[in-house]
């Protein structure tokens, strides 16, 4: 132990510390013996006792003080209704805790958890786990002789357990180990190399394994939201976390009264064609993982019964007129920037106050060109598992596919679904299972004329009347041609982004590579402002339809 004083903390043992006359110095006696150790002098032992056991508890100090004078006995009355009852018992040491706030900066503190009952130092075990008992468990045990208790050889034995087991080097180890393999899970065992990937992957494991809490993922179309949620609701399988299934719908595709009808359920005849009862959506996912994709097309209504059933667990199927419960962990997703939907009336800001306490935003897949090579290597894997027909690039056809996905000419709009689509098409290609240059040459191509066809005419045209109606119909004749059209793709760019920051990363995709500390957020930020607009007008634009 450390030179601090030392406290000890312990309950006075009905049994085992019980005994009168010469002859309770013939047994082990814990709480005596405590004090006997000449490697541990125990300054203060604060002695919980009931009531009933007072005498006992006038022995056993007197007996203290004979073999250890210096320990200061503090005597603390606990008398239980039922000392069986986990509640009434943890209640109560828990206010005996919060009341003597130990200070671990002025004393080492030792929880005793050998005498007592099964619940009481179940309760002192938890206490001390929790922190609100700021030491190490004390565990005591007899001696192997039977002599005279009051010297320091015949005290028995003692073990400090520290519950700090980041103390430990091989469960330390273990932990470490265990986290690897949940991050490499979450990952598809795919070894990315984006840092910043890395690091948020690394921030859901821990929240995905110690919370129950809703989770958000935003961020841009096919960016691997579905994806996630899935692996997500499978890692807390192998932990045991779940019991319940994993159920996923996108929001977008509910629409009026069967959005209501899917999520929370009917009774038989409550509107026309409820033939049948319905137990809904979040009923199935009772147990395990609801998963909303695009929550934000949710209905203002459905959004209202949704924070119910979130915060209550408990919900009001149509047509019926008893509650029904399911305990699910909603996992939800969007593309949409909901503090502005909320703002302007179009998504609860209660709802969303519920549901972004854990927001986590994915990147595109252009914002992780260092990943694009280890992708490539499980999508053939994933074709060769579905198919059964194993394909490979040949090396020249690989570097070339490399080459370009990599480069600032592939915009890779759909994000991941463009990936796949990709090797999917190459892969359906090849001729005795080899990707070769020349079906390369072919998908590049079908790439590049489809990324410039996605925002089309019909896109640049939508860029440009944003523009007219944010900077006025005259605008074209106060900027050169070349700033207009600079303008136009700029807005076209955050039309397509969900945040400012996600719009600044792709406008400057190149040149950020060779900046230690990129502020996409900041370079853009400053070029709207040389034509007088910020990124809250042409998103306000954009969502309003402009």
């Amino acid at each position: 132990m450390a030179d601090k004083p030392i406290t000890a903390i312990s309950l006075l043992g009905s049994t085992l510390d019980a005994g009168s006359g010469d002859s309770r110095w013939n047994r082990w006696r814990p709480t005596v013996g405590l004090c006997c150790h000449e490697d541990l002098i125990v300054d203060s032992l604060i002695l919980i006792y009931s009531k009933k056991h007072k005498k006992l508890l006038d022995v056993v100090t007197d007996d203290i003080a004979s073999v250890s004078p210096e320990t200061r006995v503090t005597p603390v009355e606990r008398t239980w209704q039922d000392p069986w009852d986990l509640e009434e018992v943890y209640a109560s040491l828990h206010k005996l805790a919060r009341d003597r706030a130990f200070d671990p900066d002025k004393t080492d503190l030792l929880v005793g958890i050998t005498t007592g009952t099964h619940v009481a130092q179940i309760c002192m075990y938890l206490l001390t786990e929790s922190r609100h008992l700021p030491g190490k468990l004390i565990q005591l045990s007899p001696p192997k002789r039977k002599k005279r208790v009051g010297s320091a050889d015949h005290a028995g034995n003692y073990r400090v357990i520290d519950l700090d087991l980041s103390q430990y080097d091989a469960i330390a180890s273990r932990f470490e180990l265990e986290q690897k393999e949940s991050l490499s899970f979450l990952k598809s065992g795919i070894t990315t190399a984006n840092s910043a990937f890395n690091s948020l992957i690394e921030r859901i494991e821990q929240v995905a394994v110690n919370s129950e809490h809703p989770i958000l993922l935003t961020g841009p179309t096919g960016a691997g939201k579905s994806h996630l949620a899935r692996r997500i609701f499978e890692l807390k399988s192998l932990r045991n976390q779940v019991e319940g299934k994993f159920i996923s719908v996108n929001c977008a595709t509910l629409v009026g009264s069967h959005a209501m009808s899917s999520l929370f359920g009917h009774e038989k005849g409550s509107f026309t064609g409820a033939a049948a009862k319905r137990d809904g959506l979040l009923r199935a996912a009772d147990g395990g993982v609801l998963f909303l994709d695009e929550i934000g097309e949710l209905g203002i209504d459905e959004q209202a019964m949704l924070l119910k059933a979130i915060e209550e667990k408990q919900f009001l199927p149509l047509g019926s007129d008893a509650e029904v419960g399911s305990n699910f962990q909603l996992i939800a997703g969007t593309n949409r920037n909901l503090q502005t939907a909320a703002e302007e009336g179009r998504f609860r800001e209660d709802l969303l106050a519920r549901i972004n306490l854990w927001t986590f935003d994915l990147p595109g897949l252009a914002d992780r060109r260092e990943d694009i090579e280890p992708n490539l290597d499980y999508e053939l894997r994933k074709y060769t598992d579905s198919t059964g027909n194993n394909v490979r690039f040949t090396a020249m056809a690989r570097q070339l596919f490399l080459d370009f996905a990599q480069s600032s000419s592939a915009t890779w709009d759909a994000n991941f679904r463009d990936l796949n689509a990709a090797m999917t098409r190459m892969a359906t290609l090849s001729q005795s299972g080899k990707i070769r240059p020349s079906i390369v040459g072919e998908e590049i191509q079908r790439l590049s004329d489809g990324w410039r066809k996605r925002p089309g005419d019909g896109a640049t045209t939508k860029s440009a009347l944003a523009a007219a109606n944010l900077l006025g119909e005259d605008w074209r004749d106060k900027y050169d041609l070349f700033d207009q059209q600079q303008l136009i793709e700029v807005i076209n760019v955050c039309q397509q982004s969900n945040s400012l920051a996600a719009a600044g990363r792709k406008l400057f995709a190149v040149s950020r590579a060779a900046k230690k500390n990129p502020n996409d957020s900041d370079r853009l930020r400053k070029y709207l402002a040389k034509f007088g607009l910020s990124w809250q007008q042409i998103e306000s634009a954009m969502t309003s339809g402009s």
